[in-house]
């Protein structure tokens, strides 16, 4: 309804307008018509009496002639039949032709007498002029260009009135608001942002003394007046003649709506267009909501924009937390950010500027004079303005899976508030002992390592440590190895044994570690061997997979088949399995890529008792208002491994025992008074040396190797070098004071002696009659 009254007297408004041009119009073509037209008969007039007077020249015979000469006058001048009197009838009358009044017939001989040719010469006649025609022409020319060029008055305002955005858009439009991303407990990690740095607030959340100390320098009549301040500009113009110092003559209004709304040209067009709006902003909002707008929206600096970010940026502190001399040092910024920087040319000026800022204040009674001078007294710690970045591996990770959802506009306009599942305490002890690992690592040819440590029970990444210094350009300390494709070595071998175990393998089933070789058509023969280059014979699967003897595991892959092991492999949440053809035998010893993501899935699915939780870098997100935002899909748990199977997999990596004949007692794949199950894997060559431990509530992945593939000094050995210390350090410090939680035995479970200790089994697998004597042959060398 709104809209069609609009329209409606949108085109009122037009109609008039049209009027106001096409009468002047109408009344100037007129006046043009008739002097056209009378200058034109006058011109057929002189043409027909010379064709007269030529034949009299001629002829001799001046009479008919001149009687000629007047009939053809007088025949002229009723062809004309215009009324000059009375232009408006001759309008009103449609163009149709008026008559003069009829008089008498006159000829010539009626008013002249020529004796010598005896004939009475008439009289010229006269054609009927008003005594006021020049007037007349005149006043309506003028009336007509005056309604000209007020049309073309109104065209111009309406030209400027529909140039100027709408105030109403002060607060609908769409403000560049920084999105900010915080670990788990709140703390800030980063921020980010196109060109504009501002974190949007109320004006309830800051304090009064920033209120009163941007009224006091920028517009001290802020209250009182409409949206521009006479006295103000020439205060402000006096100031600026008369001193060193520069004060600004446009109120906070003019500021907002030049800041917001227009351009910084100094031109009178936009000076015109920046009062008209002050005026018209001050109808539609409150004096608060323009201060509100003014403080979130104008520069202070760099890439800070807005009080909040202008509080961060300078002082690394929320705008709440600002005492006098700050909040006066901020004030006086936005007049002239970078005239005023403390960064720039002369330093000096910001103090200089903060003074006037708080004589300002002082003058006006918002503070006394002992305040004025102690807050000038008062030391500022002002900090280098740089973008603090924590956990950076991880929140450009999560910055990636963002623009991935909503696009790379929308994250750096839309001021996100992202709550992570990062805990930064556990994200800086990991770091640091990544970092102080790899350093001593530097003689055996290890340039870099990473970590990474999730919940399994929800998939929440608590700590990413992608590198050993992400900001060491020289070694490409950016890239976050996390997520790169690497070779797993060994640490894979529980995703072939989880599909032996489906497939009827038990714990306590016996592999034969001795030499084989596998013939391939159209390939060589493949002979695994095992790493410390020995075979050691008839041995339990327990056996085989905690001391992670290579041979066995090549066969038992054999008997069920590669793309058992990739099925199960991608149901415990390996994504880089693609290309099922690609894959062979080696398989299980690391020959197929993948990520530390992947591999964190696929042991956080066996310390749940086999249900997959994809991983969770993101909690909750929301925009600066606080409006809550859909999060990244995330697929739905997955039940990848029966919770038996899961049990006995985590049974045999927790026990020391049992992985003792490779690693020994005290390996650093113990964690003394700690149910920990862990696996070590290293790749051909030692390009990649891995160490994945876990317990019901955490899952540590730690890796080591060279970005750049290179292999490391054969003398690393897994499990006791390279990424096992770092494991070890990592996993001792989650674990501290906190209780031993043993994995749970589930009621499925089939428990028997068998060669020396309580294995398990899941029911039904149990051997019938019990398990046999086992001869164990001492281990041979390879031949």
């Amino acid at each position: 309804m709104e809209n069609n009254n609009q329209n409606k007297g949108h085109n009122i408004l037009v109609s008039f307008l049209g009027l106001l041009v096409i009468t002047p119009l109408i009344i100037l073509k007129s006046i043009g018509d008739i002097i056209i037209n009378i200058g034109k008969y006058f011109l057929h007039l002189f043409y027909e009496t010379y064709k007269k007077i030529k034949l009299v020249r001629v002829n001799f015979n001046i009479q008919p002639v001149l009687y000629t000469i007047s009939i053809s006058f007088q025949n002229l001048i009723k062809s004309v039949k215009l009324n000059i009197r009375n232009p408006f009838k001759y309008l009103a009358s449609n163009n149709k032709k008026l008559n003069f009044p009829k008089r008498k017939k006159k000829t010539l001989f009626h008013y002249y007498h020529i004796p010598r040719l005896k004939l009475n010469l008439p009289r010229l006649p006269t054609i009927p002029l008003p005594s006021k025609l020049f007037f007349v022409k005149t006043k309506y020319f003028f009336f007509g260009a005056f309604f000209i060029l007020t049309f073309v008055v109104i065209i111009q305002v309406d030209n400027l009135v529909n140039s100027l955005p709408n105030p109403v858009f002060l607060s609908l439009r769409d403000v560049p608001a920084t999105t900010k991303i915080y670990d788990r407990n709140g703390k800030l990690l980063y921020e980010i942002y196109a060109d504009e740095n501002r974190t949007p607030i109320k004006l309830s959340e800051m304090p009064k003394i920033i209120k009163d100390a941007t009224i006091a320098i920028e517009d001290s009549e802020f209250l009182s007046h409409q949206g521009i301040s006479i006295r103000g500009s020439l205060r402000a113009l006096y100031h600026n003649l008369t001193t060193d110092s520069l004060e600004g003559g446009s109120t906070i209004t003019q500021q907002l709506i030049r800041s917001a709304l227009l351009t910084p040209e100094r031109t009178l067009s936009r000076k015109l267009k920046e009062i008209v709006l002050s005026v018209w902003a001050e109808h539609v909002y409150s004096k608060e909501q323009i201060l509100e707008m003014y403080l979130n929206q104008v520069p202070y600096g760099g890439t800070a924009w807005g009080i909040e970010a202008a509080s961060e940026t300078y002082f690394g502190k929320n705008v709440g937390n600002l005492d006098l001399a700050e909040a006066a040092f901020l004030a006086g910024l936005p007049a002239a950010p970078t005239h005023f920087s403390p960064y720039g040319a002369r330093p000096e000026l910001a103090k200089i500027r903060q003074e006037e800022v708080l004589k300002r204040m002082e003058v006006l009674g918002f503070i006394n004079k002992n305040q004025q001078e102690e807050a000038f007294n008062e030391s500022l710690n002002l900090r280098r303005p740089t973008i603090p970045i924590a956990a950076p591996h991880f929140v450009m990770y999560v910055k990636d899976l963002l623009e991935q959802q909503y696009g790379t506009k929308f994250v750096e306009r839309e001021g996100l508030r992202v709550t992570t599942s990062l805990d930064l305490n556990i994200q800086e002890m990991a770091q640091k002992s990544v970092t102080t690992q790899i350093d001593n690592l530097q003689s055996l040819n290890v340039g870099n390592g990473a970590a990474l440590i999730t919940n399994p029970n929800t998939g929440e990444i608590l700590a990413m440590v992608g590198g050993r210094d992400y900001f060491d350009k020289e070694k490409e300390g950016n890239v976050n190895l996390t997520t790169a494709l690497r070779q797993p070595g060994s640490s894979i071998k529980v995703v072939n044994y989880a599909a032996a175990l489906s497939l009827g393998y038990t714990a306590a089933s016996i592999l034969d570690d001795s030499p084989i070789s596998f013939k391939l058509a159209g390939l060589s023969p493949y002979s695994p061997l095992n790493y410390d280059g020995q075979f050691h014979g008839r041995i339990p699967l327990r056996v085989a997979l905690a001391s992670s003897y290579n041979v066995p595991a090549v066969k038992v892959l054999a008997t069920i088949g590669v793309d058992k092991m990739i099925n199960q492999g991608k149901l415990m949440g390996i994504e880089s399995w693609l290309d099922e053809n690609k894959y062979g035998l080696s398989l299980t010893l690391g020959g197929g890529d993948v990520t530390m993501l992947d591999m964190s899935k696929v042991y956080g699915t066996l310390a749940t008792g086999g249900t997959r939780h994809n991983l969770t870098p993101i909690l909750k997100i929301t925009n600066w208002k606080g409006e809550t935002l859909p999060l990244p899909t995330q697929k739905g748990e997955v039940n990848a491994v029966i919770p038996e199977i899961s049990f006995i997999l985590s049974s045999i990596l927790s026990d020391n025992n049992a992985r003792t004949p490779a690693f020994g007692p005290n390996s650093a794949l113990v964690i003394p008074g700690k149910t920990v199950a862990v696996k070590t894997g290293t790749s051909d060559n030692k390009r990649d040396n891995w160490t994945i431990g876990y317990t019901p509530d955490y899952v540590a992945v730690v890796w080591v190797g060279n970005n750049d593939n290179s292999p490391m000094n054969r003398e690393l050995t897994s499990g006791i070098t390279g990424a096992a210390p770092i494991w070890n350090e990592i996993m001792t410090n989650l674990l501290k004071d906190k209780p031993d939680k043993p994995f749970l035995l589930t009621s499925n479970i089939i428990t028997l002696p068998c060669y020396g200790r309580i294995e398990y089994f899941v029911a039904g697998t149990e051997p019938k009659g019990g398990c046999p004597n086992l001869i164990t042959p001492s281990p041979s060398p390879n031949p």
